[in-house]
């Protein structure tokens, strides 16, 4: 056995001596625990559902006398709590008659008859409808519209696919896209009028609305070198009711798949959304959402009045644990070294695939935003390597796609990673030295510093 795997060991059994309770007597900024929770991950659902859009937009107007209203939410919701006591429409204070249907996470309401022309109507989802857990809506969500004047006549169309037709060597993990010359009715999109076939097989999956946009994306990954065909058929109506005049068919054939990184084991390090080495310091009102440790230092400063919503270890031995698992994390991800993919300066303005991406310099998130697109696979990884330093700058974003999960994204940084104000970042970062946070930046993933800081200001960090 090791050093590093004997001190490992010496330091759990410490900690399941002193049990997870006892472990808190060192927080010294919260000395009444008054704002500890339990952070346990497998605990049942208890996320509010959250709307997301709908359409017609909020002050639309010109919309069209057959159209239906429909919403977006964040998740699924529970059937018997979408109805028309709960999703209403009204003009001038007057209830409309209607249906209201659900599929998938998007709720229609469909007016008994058409609209009245040139009208403002106001529509309303109410506290009352419920996730499939029960959790409500934790307020109402409303909006309004003008109608204009004609009906909606015309039939929609496919104006492109993803991948294109004939498309080779395309990604095993890629999600199948048609996008549309207007948003489809989300009720007549399912796997008979969207398909995707490998020879007389069908490909199960599950679809996503945005806007015009149909995303479908598999159950698993495709076949390597293997031609599919996709179909929409002329089932699909738009939200006035309106049929394609024709089906729309294209195919496309995948590539070999590529070496994927394997995820990196953050072990004891996965529970704190904050961890230092030295100090942790924060200004305003910042709030992290999963534990905050440091050692071997044990300052902690600003809290309150910012506010950990988990527990505090300072200087104790489940902070010291969580520093020797991130030493090991942090060689882990730096000795990564299968299929790397070069990457320098800016990141901005990309859009990544999972895999390797290994820098001689430092990196930074600057003149557009960085997405990382998951072609579908939520166990998909994307891992950093940078032997210098980490920087986004004011207000650029690092956005997921394609079911990507901040939880799996690893950014190993040399020395010392900063997020400019009001930044949006998403993963883990393991960093050698220190780590700030400027005015107002959001980290979706975790701060881990190995020796240095975490210097906070006004922000939110949330464990993935």
């Amino acid at each position: 056995m090791n050093q590093r795997h004997l001190a490992r060991n010496i330091l759990l059994c410490t900690l399941l001596l002193a049990g997870c309770a006892g472990a808190d007597k060192d927080d010294t900024s919260n000395p009444d625990d008054t704002a500890d929770t339990d952070t346990d991950t497998d605990s049942d659902d208890t996320l509010a559902p959250a709307a997301l859009s709908s359409n017609p937009a909020d002050g639309s107007v010109d919309v069209a006398l057959n159209r239906t209203v429909s919403v977006t939410f964040s998740e699924a919701l529970d059937p018997a709590s979408v109805s028309p006591t709960t999703f209403i429409l009204t003009a001038g204070g007057t209830p409309v008659d209607g249906t209201v249907s659900l599929a998938g996470v998007t709720a229609t309401f469909t007016p008994t008859n058409i609209l009245e022309i040139s009208t403002m109507y106001d529509a309303e989802v109410t506290t009352g409808v419920t996730d499939l857990a029960g959790n409500p809506l934790v307020a109402a969500y409303s909006w309004s519209f003008t109608s204009g004047e004609t009906v909606d006549n015309t039939a929609p169309t496919v104006l492109s696919t993803s991948p294109s037709n004939y498309a080779t060597d395309v990604a095993v993990t890629r999600a199948v896209r048609a996008y549309f010359s207007e948003a489809p009715d989300p009720a007549t999109i399912n796997a008979t009028t969207f398909s995707v076939m490998m020879g007389t097989d069908p490909v199960s999956g599950t679809f996503a609305i945005d806007g015009a946009t149909v995303t479908f994306t598999p159950s698993s990954d495709l076949i390597d070198a293997t031609l599919y065909d996709a179909v929409v058929s002329d089932a699909v109506l738009d939200l006035a009711g309106n049929a394609m005049a024709e089906p729309f068919a294209w195919s496309f054939t995948t590539g070999q798949a590529a070496a994927a990184p394997g995820s990196v084991d953050l072990q004891s390090a996965a529970d704190f959304a904050v961890l230092a080495g030295s100090t942790v310091t924060s200004t305003g009102l910042t709030e992290i959402l999963g534990n905050l440790g440091v050692s071997p230092g044990t300052a902690v400063d600003g809290f309150p009045p910012g506010i950990v919503v988990g527990s505090v270890h300072a200087g104790n031995p489940a902070a010291a644990l969580a520093q020797l698992d991130l030493t090991t994390a942090y060689n882990d991800a730096a000795g990564r070294s299968t299929a790397p993919i070069s990457v320098s300066g800016n990141l901005g303005g990309q859009t990544l695939a999972p895999g390797l991406y290994v820098s001689g310099s430092s990196l930074e998130i600057s003149d557009g935003d960085l997405t990382l697109d998951g072609g579908g696979n939520e166990n998909a990884v994307w891992i950093f390597q940078m032997p210098s330093s980490l920087t986004t700058t004011e207000g650029r974003q690092v956005i997921l796609i394609g079911s990507a999960k901040a939880s799996n994204v690893y950014w190993q940084v040399g020395s010392s990673a900063t997020l400019g104000t009001t930044s949006v970042m998403v993963g883990n970062i393991l960093a050698d030295q220190s780590i700030t946070l400027e005015t107002g930046a959001t980290l979706n993933g975790r701060a881990l510093t190995r020796i240095g800081a975490v210097a906070l200001d006004s922000n939110v960090i949330q464990l993935p």
